[in-house]
């Protein structure tokens, strides 16, 4: 199961990566600054490899390194710091530079990459001098063969921050606007919340494009491995107030693979204000997304409120050929979080847009336990509904949006703004029996254009329970309505999934609000 056991790794640029390509691919005797190991790449040539690897046994190089790197302290690995004289096309026209990271600590498999001009690729081998170390321990001789950990890019608007970083596994983030790193996405993932391990593919090799000039797109190319498939993908990088990444991918099982999670998202949700059980800290939010959104294949559109649960908690949405789904950060205000340190308010969203039909499956949101900021605790991917044969290809294309907001939403239909949850009843009368309140606010669309007699509807469906105590008013502080129902859960601790919208007459006026909500234990159900 997925879990980051150090506060917001990627956002200080570490992260693992895979084995190296140059010792099955293209062997090399030169060392840096000799001879030349240029050699033609293509996207078809990176897919033909990918697909005759996956006819052989994966090989994991995982810890192939000098002692000096595994056992170095965290202190020493901060002080290894790339020289930003040394970046990627510094000396040209290009609008992008790229920088290296280097290896160490708990960054044990190395990656190779490699620069690509006019359709020819050449290693970037291992060189010391693009390095400045400034840590106790003596590194020694290190391997011209090294390898590296992987690689950040930056843009000529500001060559001093990020702009993506592809590191760890085969994770990879973007920035939009708000140059501000926030939640992950994946290249593939396999056998997330079933039982034994997860598997984590690796992006075991890179190809960066040094960009023409005046070009304000730049390409990557990664090889995939696992133990269970091989895969080819090419990005295309356009910078914007959306940071917008076309994704192309070709994978090839090496073995059967039932739960496939294709275009995974990988976000942090501690405490909202729908879910405050972990909240024992001094700011009022924790998070980087806050829901998840989802266009169905029939044009529905679904919000589901992001939580911290006290057990694994997994929730599938069936659909067939959807238009998109992402994890978003819809509270964009800062008083909400208090932190002047990391911003989460901040903090990018992240729309996946499926190109081409994807046939039947589901959006598939998992949510995991988590007792402080440091884990990423969320993931949310497409699952084809058949397992992934091997010795066959499976070709996905789609666009991820980076940014404050999704590049598409709502027209006509208000957009949940917030769930707020606590102990139902009406207030001065005496409860006899348990139940839970949930208020949910709903702006945009046509609603501040409603009168005050406007019958407007909540439309409420439970899968068991009793739903009582519902009203929908206005609720002018945002121009719109606050929907409110008690649940009554009855006997049983299972969980109980939620629907609702706003309706006048029979058209819909709202998304669809969608929401697990898990009774307490009888002995913790207080009626005060």
């Amino acid at each position: 199961m997925e879990r980051r056991t150090l506060m917001k790794t990627l956002i200080a640029g570490l992260g693992a990566s895979a084995l190296p390509l140059s010792s099955v691919v293209w062997a090399q005797d030169t060392q840096p600054g000799t001879g030349n190991n240029e050699k033609p790449f293509s996207y078809a040539w990176l897919k033909g490899y990918a697909r005759d690897l996956a006819a052989h046994p994966y090989i994991s190089h995982e810890g192939e390194l000098p002692q000096s790197l595994k056992q170095i302290s965290w202190d020493d690995y901060q002080a290894i710091r790339f020289r930003e004289d040394h970046a990627l096309w510094a000396d040209s026209e290009s609008a992008f530079q790229a920088q290296l990271f280097h290896l160490g600590l708990y960054f044990q498999s190395p990656v190779t990459i490699h620069e690509v001009i006019d359709g020819k690729a050449t290693e970037l081998r291992y060189n010391p001098d693009f390095f400045d170390y400034e840590g106790e321990q003596p590194l020694g001789d290190l391997p011209g063969n090294l390898g590296y950990a992987g690689f950040r890019l930056h843009y000529h608007t500001n060559f001093s921050l990020d702009l993506a970083a592809f590191l760890g596994a085969s994770y990879f983030r973007a920035v939009g606007s708000e140059m501000q790193y926030g939640m992950s996405a994946r290249g593939l993932a396999i056998d997330t919340a079933v039982e034994g391990d997860e598997e984590f593919p690796r992006f075991s090799a890179f190809w960066l494009e040094k960009p023409q000039p005046g070009s304000q797109v730049i390409r990557v190319w990664a090889l995939l491995d696992s133990p269970s498939t091989t895969g080819a993908y090419a990005f295309v990088l356009d910078p914007g107030s959306n940071m917008v990444m076309d994704v192309d991918v070709a994978l090839y099982p090496r073995t059967e693979i039932k739960r496939a999670g294709i275009a995974p998202l990988t976000s942090m949700y501690q405490v909202g204000e729908n879910d405050r059980r972990m909240d024992y800290d001094w700011r009022p939010e924790i998070h980087d997304s806050d829901g998840l959104a989802m266009l169905s294949g029939t044009g529905e559109w679904l919000w589901r409120p992001l939580e911290n649960p006290a057990h694994l908690r997994f929730n599938s949405f069936t659909d067939n050929n959807p238009k998109g789904f992402g994890l978003l950060q819809r509270d964009r205000n800062f008083d909400h979080y208090q932190d002047d340190g990391v911003f989460y308010e901040r903090r990018p969203s992240v729309w996946v847009e499926p190109k081409g039909e994807w046939g039947n499956g589901s959006i598939d949101l998992v949510e995991i336990p988590t007792v402080d900021e440091t884990f990423d605790n969320i993931v949310a991917f497409w699952h084809p509904e058949q397992p992934l044969q091997p010795e066959q290809e499976y070709l996905f294309s789609y666009r991820l949006h980076w940014g404050e907001r999704a590049p598409v939403s709502p027209r006509e239909l208000a957009t949940v703004q917030a769930t707020r949850t606590g102990l139902g009843g009406v207030i001065g009368q005496k409860r006899e029996y348990f139940s839970w309140r949930f208020a949910v606010d709903f702006a945009g669309g046509v609603l501040d254009m409603l009168g005050g007699d406007a019958e407007v509807e909540a439309v409420i469906s439970a899968s068991r329970g009793e739903v009582e105590i519902t009203s929908a008013r206005p609720l002018s502080a945002i121009n719109g309505y606050r929907a409110m129902f008690d649940l009554v859960p009855g006997n049983s601790e299972e969980p109980i999934n939620i629907r609702m919208y706003l309706r006048l007459g029979d058209e819909p006026l709202t998304e669809t609000w969608a929401y697990q909500y898990t009774p307490p234990p009888a002995s913790e159900r207080k009626l005060y």
